[in-house]
């Protein structure tokens, strides 16, 4: 059956302070606790490892050599994020080390981190980095859906409240079911990006549209969640400055790219070939 407990349902350990609010499900299988979140990840990265599969082909990449870059990738998140969390929680981490490892961890910083590692590891093996982004963009869309699935089956209600008909009861009243809005917009643009990458005729197109689409993505639904600090005084959220980021990365990399270049060259080829017809009626 599942079991689930809140942080804020508890005294936290001293120095620590949850940023949002926290809930916990598990399947329990005799003594085994099995958290539902975490299955779900678990099922949404291997998805997102046979997806890269058949992406890598699309995309002109070694299969074998994406494979090997996304389990650097993995663990390197893993490694990276709970090394932050333990820093971050310093004291904490000294007397309750278990219960600070147990918490989900993976922050924008951690990501931030995750993607110096797994660009320094393609440079080592020299494989093409936009092309690498290229064939990744709609894998990591996809584990972006079993995330906010698992989410939802985990019990959690991070939306904001709302009077909709169609919003949800949690312990804030009735909210909005933001776990399901993510869910189909990630499902939407994975189906996007697998049709552009399939068209694409040059390295990084792909991969820029993914960081467009998809900061933009975090940025607008991030509105219906509840804010990391419920009393901050920042503009945006903190999950918002980093969706700014990549809507930032995959601007520039559609104006400036090879894609850009690639566009500008067919114009200027057009350009020459309508000059050179007008010369020849011409004469």
């Amino acid at each position: 059956m599942a079991r689930g407990y809140s942080f804020l349902a508890k005294p936290c350990p001293p120095g620590f302070t949850p940023s949002r609010f926290i809930v916990h499900s598990f399947l329990s299988v005799g003594r085994l606790h099995l958290p539902v979140f975490g299955l779900f990840a678990a099922a949404g990265l291997m998805a997102a490892m046979v997806l890269s599969q058949r992406t890598a082909r699309w995309a002109r990449v070694d299969a074998g050599a994406l494979w090997d870059a996304g389990m650097v990738a993995v663990f390197s998140a893993f490694l990276l994020s709970r090394a932050l969390l333990v820093a971050e929680n310093f004291r904490t981490s000294l007397t309750h080390p278990l219960l600070v490892l147990e918490l989900p961890s993976l922050t924008a910083a951690g990501v931030i981190l995750t993607a110096i590692a797994t660009a320094v590891y393609l440079r080592r093996r020299r494989l093409p980095l936009l092309r690498v982004l290229d064939a990744a963009a709609p894998c990591a869309a996809l584990l972006s859906v079993f995330l906010e699935m698992g989410r939802m089956a985990d019990g959690r209600r991070e939306g904001m409240p709302t009077t909709a008909r169609w919003a949800i009861a949690s312990r804030f009243g009735q909210v909005h079911p933001v776990e399901i809005y993510s869910t189909i917009a990630w499902l939407a643009l994975c189906a996007a990006l697998l049709g552009l990458l399939r068209l694409a005729r040059r390295a990084g197109g792909t991969g820029a549209w993914g960081l467009l689409l998809g900061g933009l993505l975090l940025f607008v639904t991030d509105f219906f969640r509840l804010p990391s600090e419920l009393y901050g005084t920042s503009w945006f959220d903190r999950v918002q400055w980093f969706a700014l980021i990549l809507v930032t990365s995959g601007g520039l990399m559609l104006a400036f790219g090879p894609a850009a270049r690639g566009r500008a060259g067919r114009r200027s080829g057009n350009a020459a070939a309508l000059a050179g017809k007008d010369i020849g009626d011409a004469l």
